[in-house]
């Protein structure tokens, strides 16, 4: 039965139309990213990038090195699109886009992450096999089938994000819509719905929809009976999410997706007409199958286990957001934090008194008091600094609070710990961020 499931060859009208849809989505992601100042402001005007703990050996190129970068990866994905130098194309972009996420992360996104592994996965995909500038030029490429394997690993893979996100959603403040209030406050200006979106109905609505549509949508997509309904759905969720919340192109590539779920000769049909069809032939096993097995084994396996990672930690991820990257929590808080930086000289017991705005941007000062890693890199930051000045210093984060979701203030990092002079663990709970006070024993 699993040779059948994912070894026997099927038509693969549906990669091939995903891959130009993905091209396409992926090179405006990043002309995008150029023309609307994101490059500029995440990635050439901050003096320090925050980058991805142990990563700081990635730096963005100096000057506007940057503009170049991201038009290069934009160029990748309209070779992907086309299909011109296939394998070499999808490889160049999914290293540059993975070291571009690690460079800095103020402006997380878990849809860069995804993008990421769409774009590994992609690597390993036969999708220049047809309707590609590859096979005009070698025509013994051609081929109208794939293994099923191709169309489970992308099925399986938005399974974990939808779910996890759904399940993510599951807790109080999601439940009982305050997060989506403090949410759509932000959208009070919108022009015709901004007033409508602050109503609590469509709060509820909001809500409630946000977690049954991703635990439920990829099932009620693969069902045939409810396909069309689903996909319609889909589409009218993903395009509300792009109005209102406009994040990026992860709509649209949601909607992309989508193409894995019909029957391959529903999407020929559509946008390959003279294609030719495939016809079903016997299940021969691909030389390799043992090692395909193993790699998406073991792959699965670290999709599963990341997002749960943060159940070995203490106190509750919300919290204290250690294992919250990477773990498909999606839109479901937001923080503010306020406190003082205060470096003192070892040697000579002078204290100065730091404030962020003068070294990093506004978007970076917010996530220093509101997120533990980003303050704890802060305190590094400082102490390099202060280096240079040839002072041995302490830095300390004082007064530190947080607020989650709107609500009072609570004390989050320690004021007596040195934090440049603390490491960070990426597997181990940090005893300088202090408990909330939700998990406190009542008295």
């Amino acid at each position: 039965m699993l040779n059948r499931l994912l070894f026997q060859r099927i038509d693969n009208s549906s990669l091939i139309a995903f891959r130009i849809f993905f091209g396409i989505l992926v090179s405006l992601e990043c002309f995008g990213a150029i023309a609307t100042g994101w490059v500029n402001r995440n990635l050439i005007a901050p003096k320090y990038k925050f980058p991805f703990i142990d990563f700081d050996f990635l730096q963005p190129l100096p000057g506007y090195g940057m503009y170049f970068y991201f038009g290069i990866m934009g160029l990748m994905g309209l070779f992907i699109a086309v299909g011109f130098k296939y394998r070499a194309s999808i490889i160049t972009f999914t290293v540059m886009w993975t070291a571009t996420y690690l460079m800095q992360k103020t402006a997380y996104n878990n849809h860069y992450y995804l993008l990421i592994l769409i774009s590994f996965i992609m690597c390993f995909f036969p999708a220049e096999r047809s309707r590609s500038l590859d096979v005009k030029q070698n025509p013994k490429l051609e081929s109208n089938s794939m293994f099923a394997y191709v169309k489970w690993i992308v099925v399986f893979q938005l399974l974990i994000v939808y779910v996890y996100a759904s399940v993510a959603k599951m807790y109080g403040d999601w439940l009982d819509f305050s997060t989506i209030e403090v949410l759509m406050r932000s959208k009070k200006s919108y022009w015709l719905v901004g007033d409508l979106l602050q109503e609590k109905w469509i709060h509820k609505i909001i809500g409630s929809v946000g977690i049954l549509f991703d635990l439920l949508i990829v099932p009620a997509l693969l069902w045939k009976p409810t396909r069309k309904i689903a996909f319609f759905l889909s589409l009218f969720f993903h395009l509300f999410n792009s109005i209102i919340f406009q994040i990026g192109i992860f709509p649209y590539l949601s909607i992309a997706f989508s193409v894995f779920f019909f029957e391959p000769e529903t999407i020929r049909r559509i946008f390959f007409k003279s294609k030719i069809p495939f016809t079903n032939s016997p299940i021969i096993l691909p030389k390799h199958r043992n090692l395909i097995l193993l790699g998406l084994t073991t792959y699965f396996i670290i999709q599963l286990v990341l997002p749960i990672r943060h159940y070995a930690f203490k106190d509750d991820v919300l919290w204290n957001e250690e294992g919250h990257r990477m773990s498909w929590r999606m839109m479901l808080r937001s923080r503010q934090g306020k406190g003082k930086f205060k470096v003192v000289d070892k040697n000579t017991e002078e204290v100065f008194i730091i404030n962020p705005k003068d070294y990093v941007s506004r978007g970076q000062e917010r996530k220093i008091f509101a997120y533990p890693d980003f303050a704890w890199q802060f305190a590094q930051y400082l102490k390099k600094e202060f280096a240079e000045e040839n002072r041995e210093v302490s830095v300390y984060l004082t007064n530190s609070k947080i607020s989650i979701n709107r609500k009072p203030y609570e004390p989050f990092i320690d004021s007596k710990t040195d934090l440049a002079a603390e490491k960070w663990y990426q597997t181990k709970h940090h005893d300088w961020i202090l408990p909330s006070n939700h998990n406190k024993p009542k008295k």
